[in-house]
């Protein structure tokens, strides 16, 4: 079992992440307050240090997951990609919708280097099932496909 390490939210599209110790989610609508909020698809991204640390290998240097842009980041696992897979982070329930590809300001951020070497490592994007609060150290486990 794996753990949430770090939560963050941008309030609008390249504005920078801010750090948080909680985040509130909304059933159908993703994190309040979030760029995404109310997106049809992309409500809720997660990234694993995990996937980020074999993207380091990769590049030879370290990457700050912080950089990545993404909103929840987990401590360990391999996410599934699949569409339709269904995770839990303390009482929310989540749903995949597809790979989450790095964009143009991790690019920025990072280096097109780590860019190219966080092609399916660089997180997932879901949509909410169930809403509520998602807090630093809440437990993360898979159902699987519904």
């Amino acid at each position: 079992m794996t753990t949430v390490v770090a939560l963050q939210l941008a309030k609008a599209s390249g504005l920078d992440m801010k750090p948080l110790d909680s985040v509130e989610i909304l059933d159908g609508h993703g994190i309040t307050d979030d760029r995404y909020e109310n997106a049809r698809h992309r409500q809720v991204t997660v990234q694993s240090l995990e996937e980020i640390a074999l993207a380091e290998a990769e590049v030879g240097r370290p990457l700050d997951a912080s950089h990545t842009r993404r909103n929840i980041t987990l401590a360990s696992g391999l996410l599934d990609r699949t569409p339709g897979t269904r995770i839990t982070i303390g009482d929310v329930e989540l749903e995949v919708v597809r790979d989450a590809a790095p964009c143009k300001l991790l690019e920025d951020n990072l280096g097109r280097d780590a860019k190219l070497a966080l092609h399916k490592r660089a997180g997932v994007c879901y949509r909410t099932i169930s809403g509520g609060t998602i807090t630093i150290g809440d437990s993360f486990s898979e159902l699987g496909a519904r």
